[in-house]
């Protein structure tokens, strides 16, 4: 089961899908609200674990999971909630901000994100999104406006919220809470990418060590974008190990 994060849909797992088919029966999904799912108000953290245990029940029962980033901690909470459900977990680079390595985003960037999309200035959410959160360079933003891409990541940018209530209180630069994941004792693998800005990798690390059942690997080269190629070995691997 492929978990996506923020701005996406089922069709970035493509590549990856493709690449994993021949072992697995593979699911990718358009979480609440992106692509051909509804969106039933109200939202809630644990609506999207309901449809992620249902699509599980769908396919059997009982699955490997792989979340990128913070598809990586919805994946991560759902493997709290039903921990013999999920057989093994693997995780990308889940965004949490838990040192001093980057600075927080906004004090008011969850609200400030609801105003735009109340206004339909869709672009601006995500534009918001990019520069104040992820924190990319204004003037690459401005490139990918331009991009033929730009108006699918504006026809989910009223989800944003649903991805910053997944990663909770994790952005604050607080050190992760040692106790929050007990409960997820399937057997997980955290990466990051060698290329990745430091805060990111710090998190996977850092998410690593207070799991209980967990093993951290980097990536070399990669960035937050991880080739297929490279990434789809190391699910494999994991997963049949």
């Amino acid at each position: 089961m492929l978990v996506g994060g923020a701005l996406s849909d089922r069709s970035g797992w493509a590549p990856l899908a493709k690449l994993l088919a021949p072992r697995f029966t593979v699911f990718s999904y358009d979480r609440r609200g992106r692509g051909d799912s509804e969106d039933t108000p109200p939202y809630s953290v644990e609506r999207e674990i309901e449809d992620l245990m249902a699509l599980i029940d769908e396919a059997g029962g009982a699955a490997f999971v792989h979340g990128q980033s913070s598809g990586a901690v919805l994946a991560l909470e759902a493997t709290v909630k039903f921990p013999a459900i999920v057989r093994k977990l693997s995780l990308y680079e889940p965004p949490f901000i838990i040192d001093d390595s980057r600075p927080p985003p906004p004090e008011n960037f969850v609200g400030q994100i609801n105003e735009l999309v109340a206004a339909n200035r869709r672009g601006d959410a995500v534009e918001y999104w990019m520069t104040e959160v992820v924190r990319a360079p204004a003037e690459a933003v401005a490139e990918m406006r331009r991009a033929p891409t730009w108006p699918a990541l504006e026809a989910v940018a009223h989800t944003l919220p649903y991805d910053i209530a997944v990663l909770g209180d994790n952005m604050a630069g607080d050190p992760l809470p040692r106790d929050q994941w007990t409960a997820a004792t399937a057997p997980t693998l955290v990466m990051d990418g060698g290329a990745s800005p430091v805060w990111i990798r710090n998190s996977a690390r850092a998410l690593a060590d207070v799991l209980p059942n967990a093993q951290h690997h980097t990536l070399e080269g990669q960035t937050h974008n991880a080739a297929p190629e490279v990434l789809g070995p190391e699910i494999k691997r994991f997963f049949v190990g």
